[in-house]
């Protein structure tokens, strides 16, 4: 192996990647590896670094060092090139190197797939909608090169490479961007989760899944993933890979708060599905709306947002639309995955 350009970001997993981050450059230059550093400084930086490595040409893979966060941003870049996407996990969730068979926990491992890892070509969903505000320090999503231009007016394009969903899961996530800053790790979620689903508003949407009939539910979540796990390794989506010919959506019709509280339980083994109404099918095209209080299918965002979020961070409002991508990126994991 060459030179590995390694984009990494520092505020991973609390800050802690930036922290640790020189001895994994002594791990690798211990086995003759060159490395050459190049740190985040905001959202979407990643993608910026990885775009321009691509125009120069470099030999891959290019590696993204944090969570699934710049995971995403660097395989933005990346999608439908010949440059293989490694990754160094050291974020929280660390889903997507879940789902390519690379160890959340032990870095040695993880370098080894690195040096020793299959290059496999795997899906995406092009996820275009209205961008929602900026929130916080989180900007508000713009169009960019990497990521391709919108086929409707007014709205941006996003690539998810791990998992979409909305409804009252992107509401919590929404929360985490200007609340609960200084709760770390998987706790923030489960305080976020506790605060935000008693005051979280119903709301009906109309949804519409490949050439089916549009319909209006009373609305509770979607999920649509590339692999069975997202959340730190709760299986949301059983059975799915990044290989599938298909895309597979897992929707829930209007949930009590109790269900929504109770749901975390069944869902980290799977077991969720066909309890309280909840469904999983194949779609390779999802389609979401708002609905008034008229009971009016809208064309445009409403007030009560309903958030979708692209890779866990809630940066797309309905309307929107998610269509299912073979073969979009190269990703070095491991040799051996239940999928493959």
């Amino acid at each position: 192996m060459g030179a590995l350009h390694c984009i990494v970001n520092p505020a991973s997993r609390d800050h802690t990647c930036g922290k640790r981050w020189p001895s994994v450059v002594a791990k690798l230059e211990s086995k003759g590896i060159e490395v050459t550093t190049h740190m985040t400084q905001r959202v979407g930086h990643a993608s910026e670094i990885a775009w321009d490595l691509r125009g120069k040409n470099v030999e891959g893979p290019i590696v993204a060092v944090g969570g699934d966060g710049t995971v995403h941003e660097v395989a933005s870049a990346l999608r439908g090139s010949d440059i293989p996407l490694g990754i160094i996990p050291f974020g929280s969730g660390n889903d997507y190197a879940i789902t390519q068979g690379i160890s959340r926990k032990n870095i040695d491992e993880a370098i080894d797939v690195l040096i020793n890892g299959v290059d496999r070509r795997c899906a995406a969903w092009r996820l275009e909608g209205f961008p929602a505000p900026s929130a916080g320090d989180y900007p508000s999503p713009e169009a960019n090169e990497w990521n391709g231009p919108a086929q409707n007016e007014g709205r941006v394009v996003r690539w998810v490479f791990l998992e979409s969903d909305a409804g009252i899961t992107s509401a919590i996530s929404r929360a985490k961007l200007s609340r609960a800053k200084w709760i770390k790790g998987n706790k923030k979620y489960t305080y976020l989760g506790i605060t935000t689903i008693p005051f979280w508003k119903r709301r009906k949407v109309w949804l519409k899944l490949d050439d089916e009939e549009g319909r209006i539910l009373d609305f509770s979540m979607f999920a649509a993933t590339t692999g069975e796990t997202f959340g730190g390794g709760y299986q949301v989506c059983p059975g799915v890979t990044p290989v599938d010919k298909e895309g597979s959506i897992v929707y829930a019709p209007r949930l009590s708060r109790i269900a929504m509280l109770s749901l975390m339980g069944p869902m980290k083994k799977g077991k969720h599905i066909g309890k309280w109404g909840i469904t999983q099918q194949k779609a390779n095209r999802i389609e979401i709306k708002p609905v008034d209080s008229s009971g009016n299918v809208c064309d445009e965002p409403l007030p009560l947002s309903t958030w979708v979020q692209a890779d866990g961070e809630p940066i797309i409002v309905s309307p929107a639309t998610l269509e299912w991508h073979t073969e979009q990126l190269l990703v070095r994991g491991a040799a051996n995955v239940p999928w493959a």
